[in-house]
């Protein structure tokens, strides 16, 4: 698999920047509430907000879906990200609460889809939890096992059973969700949001967030915006200022790339029949999916952990997307020859809590980062229903799951995921896929040499 033609995007290769980028703040304003960010979560708090006819400004450094809910692999998960086997083991009480929480957001992303008309190219295909190898599949019977008894809905198979591709021995379904493109979801709610009474201004980074008497003050370069609360929707580029509760998350870059259109007979001979997105159980997962466009999107496998704030601009470093490309090959062998298109990444934030987390600072400062991988269908979800608590006061009880009451935050997953865990977790996938090759290998010798004539 080739990637010497491929385009490295500073962007995204789902959608092209939109050519009615909004001006920048220029003035001093007051409102009720200023969301910072217009990611997944924040175009979801001020659409709600609208919807409450609460006065709201959205600020946003460069345009409204810039970040990494227009760059993910647009896989709308009903289950919690991160390793659920862990999460079970940590939070077994909970879980119930947490899949509830998770499956109703991919729910609440599947009408928001409906009733805004919004044309993402959505395919309500479930995902699957997907084994390359026996010990792959004995995780995903146990993390199967975890689920159920949480309450999710899931189902078990073999690749034919589940409808995935012939170089997957099996796995674990999860029934809601799907996949969709995201930077056409992202573009849809930054529609809908401009169509609101939100006031928004793009090109405007927050420099600063400070307090002042009962009101805090967001500071821009072109001017200033006093509210009586403030809602931090910034994934991963939460830690930017001092006010945001610290050891927050754990920013992390994730690479995604696309492959050429590939003919339909091709992809049909793959086995392919369920198109649901797959997502291996590595301890560094890569992801697989189908798109409208009859290509593939593929990424993760390698991950890349922050130094400092600010997050720097960058794009995928070709070694990366090299290594992603064998993996393909590994996974599709039939579809050796076709090239990957296009590759981009983006800054994601893996929570301290291993959990989707929201919360306040001093009562009226709230933050949120509900990704851990899964941002798609639980930032929009737990964004829609902070708006909900700010409007009436009451705090839904899907945002009682993950609310933190108070905002301190450990240092294991800091550590976890340091450059020498996340190394260290690297070099165990790569590892175990040796040693799996080497097995298939000496199985396929084997049997060759069973069935020569003697």
């Amino acid at each position: 698999m080739t990637i010497a033609r491929t385009a490295y995007s500073a962007f995204s290769g789902w959608i092209d920047p939109p050519a009615d980028v909004r001006a920048p703040l220029a003035e001093n304003l007051a409102c009720s509430v200023v969301v910072i960010g217009g990611g997944l979560a924040g175009m979801a708090t001020a659409l709600r907000l609208a919807e409450h006819g609460v006065d709201t400004v959205l600020l946003e450094a460069e345009f409204c879906g810039y970040g990494s809910g227009s760059r993910n692999a647009g896989q709308l998960a009903s289950a919690p990200g991160g390793d659920i086997q862990l999460l079970d083991l940590l939070y077994r009480k909970r879980m119930p609460a947490l899949i509830r929480m998770t499956e109703n957001a991919a729910a609440h992303v599947e009408e928001l889809i409906e009733a805004r008309g919004i044309d993402c190219d959505y395919e309500a295909t479930g995902n699957v939890f997907a084994a390359v190898s026996r010990g792959q599949l004995g995780r995903t019977r146990r993390i199967a096992k975890v689920l159920r008894r949480a309450g999710a809905q899931v189902a078990e198979g073999d690749a034919r059973e589940l409808g995935i591709p012939h170089g997957f021995l099996g796995g674990m379904r999860e029934v809601n969700g799907g996949i969709l493109n995201p930077g056409k979801f992202l573009r849809g709610l930054r529609t809908a949001v401009l169509g609101s009474s939100v006031r928004v201004f793009e090109q405007s980074k927050v420099t600063d967030v400070v307090r002042d008497g009962d009101d805090v003050v967001v500071e821009t370069p072109g001017g200033i915006v006093r509210a009586g609360t403030v809602v931090l929707a910034t994934n991963a580029n939460a830690g930017e200022w001092d006010i945001t509760p610290k050891r927050l998350s754990s920013p992390m870059w994730v690479t995604e790339a696309e492959t050429e259109p590939i003919d339909p007979e091709r992809l049909a001979a793959l086995g392919w029949t369920s198109r649901s997105g797959l997502v291996t159980q590595h301890n560094i997962m890569e992801n697989y999916r189908l798109t409208a466009r009859n290509t593939i999107v593929f990424g993760v496998r390698r991950i890349e952990r922050a130094v400092d704030y600010p997050l720097p601009e960058r794009t995928p470093a070709p070694s990366v997307v090299a290594e992603l490309a064998d993996a393909f090959h590994r996974r599709f062998p039939p579809l050796a020859d076709v090239a990957v298109a296009k590759a981009w990444g983006g800054w994601i934030g893996i929570t301290a809590t291993w959990l989707p987390v929201a919360g306040t600072v001093g009562g009226n400062v709230y933050y949120s980062l509900a990704c851990n991988g899964h941002g798609l269908a639980q930032a929009t979800y737990i964004g829609s229903l902070i708006a909900d608590r700010i409007a009436t006061g009451n705090t839904p009880d899907d945002l009682a799951t993950v609310w933190a009451d108070e905002p301190r935050f450990g240092r294991a997953v800091g550590l976890i995921m340091g450059r020498l865990g996340v190394r260290a977790a690297w070099a165990l996938d790569r590892f175990n896929d040796a040693v799996n090759g080497s097995m298939r290998t000496a199985r396929r010798r084997y049997a060759d040499a069973a069935c020569r004539p003697r």
